[in-house]
Order: structure tokens, then sequence, then C-alpha cells
């Protein structure tokens, strides 16, 4: 099976401020890998590191088996990475199609607008919207807007933050179910999110982090039902 990601003891943070504390993690083609964990142990810092909007300190960051440590995020996005991030991930002053034409500023208008036509299909709540502007969407449609910008620069690899962070309930469920067809297209997908059973219900492996390190790691079914996940949210137990 072919690794996509490979992060071996990574240590980062912000400024002087640690937070990681040397994480391993894999990530293979086409996988469905969530990361879940108490406030505060690193989630988001972690595919901030990787992406390269906050301090990288030690360790192996690899993609696709080429080292990207202390690259700008505009280079790993040339490279097939994609990120969204929990908030600031539209703008809100521009209408959808302006968002996703934002997406493909280095593309030519006859592949942009293939391109923009082909994330229609995946999202058809912003097809209809096409000159809405992105600021009077709903929060799920806001979301979908900025998991189909991500698409235009057709990533093989997206990581997502808290993606259903403040939405409703049925939001939430088509939100994760549309990251989670992402596969279909060869789309390979890191996620972290606060919505653990949601989310890993449709993920192929999980990571529990705990303190700015793993606590545990298995097949995300065995992470539905094992009886020890608080204790591993509470760093109590250590993955061996």
């Amino acid at each position: 099976m072919e690794k996509i990601l490979e992060i071996k003891n990574l240590s980062g943070g912000y400024g002087s401020i640690q937070i990681l504390n040397g994480i391993n993690l894999n990530v293979y083609k086409n996988e469905f890998v969530t990361i879940i964990g108490p406030n505060g142990c690193g989630k988001s810092t972690f595919l901030k590191v990787i992406f390269g909007i906050a301090n990288y300190y030690d360790g192996e960051i690899n993609y696709k088996n080429n080292n990207i440590k202390g690259l700008r995020a505009d280079t790993l996005v040339k490279k097939g990475i994609g990120y969204v991030p929990q908030v600031d991930n539209v703008f809100p002053s521009l209408t959808v199609k302006e968002n996703l034409q934002m997406g493909g500023l280095n593309l030519n208008k006859i592949e942009l607008s293939k391109r923009i036509e082909k994330v229609y299909d995946i999202f058809p709540n912003i097809k209809q919207k096409p000159y809405h502007l992105a600021e009077s969407l709903s929060g799920g449609e806001r979301q979908m807007l900025a998991i189909s910008r991500v698409l235009i620069s057709n990533p093989s690899f997206i990581m997502f933050d808290e993606p259903t962070a403040a939405l409703s309930p049925k939001f939430r469920e088509e939100i994760i179910e549309k990251i989670s067809e992402l596969r279909k297209i060869n789309i390979t997908v890191l996620i972290v999110e606060q919505n653990a059973r949601l989310s890993l219900g449709m993920s192929d492996r999980g990571y529990i982090f705990s303190n700015g390190k793993v606590a545990h790691t298995s097949k995300a079914e065995n992470i539905l039902k094992d009886k020890n996940i608080g204790k591993y949210f509470l760093g109590e137990i250590k993955n061996n």
C-alpha cells in the first residue's frame, strides 16, 4: 500500500511554545484517517505544522516519500496537498463563483471552468447559488464552498480541521459523507474532528492525541468499540 504521508517524531508549536511532542503518524493512499482528542492536545497544530503555518521544530514530514518540512503553503498546494482550516476558509465578500475562481488563479479559463463544473457536481447546493455572496450562505454551505475551493487545485491529499464545527446535525453528517466520498476520486483524507463517532464511523483508521502525543491508534471500528477511549483522552493509557 502506497504511503502518502509519513510523520516521524514531529515536534512543533507557536514561537517558543511547544505543542507537539514527537508525533508519529502514517496515512496511506485513498484512506480516510481521523484524529480525535481533547481540546488543546495539538490536533489542529499538527495540521498547521505540516502545512507550514505553524512552527516546525524537529522530526520528519514526508509526502509521497519526499521531504516537505519547511515548505511554504503555496508550494505544498502545487505538490497536491490541500488544507481546509476551521475558520476563515472562504472570502465572505466574494460570490460563490469568485471564491472558486480564487482557488484556480494559475489555471486558464477553460480548465478553470471545467474544474468549477466538477465541484458543482459534488456540491449541488452551491451550484444553485453562483452569484450569492459567501457571507449569505448557511454554515454548511460555506463549508461546502471551502472544500470546493480547495478541490479546484486538484489535490490528491486533503487535510480538514474541524469541518463540522458549529454546524447543524444535518449538515454535519452531509459534510462528513461528502468528505468520505472524495476517496472515489482518488483523494486521500486526514481529518481532525470533535464529532468522533460520526467521523470514525466513516474512517479506515483513527489516531487519538493527548498532550501533544499519539496516545492510541487503531482501526476506526476498534476505537469506536474501545472502552478505554476516555482514559486515552486523559493520557492515562500510553500507546504501545
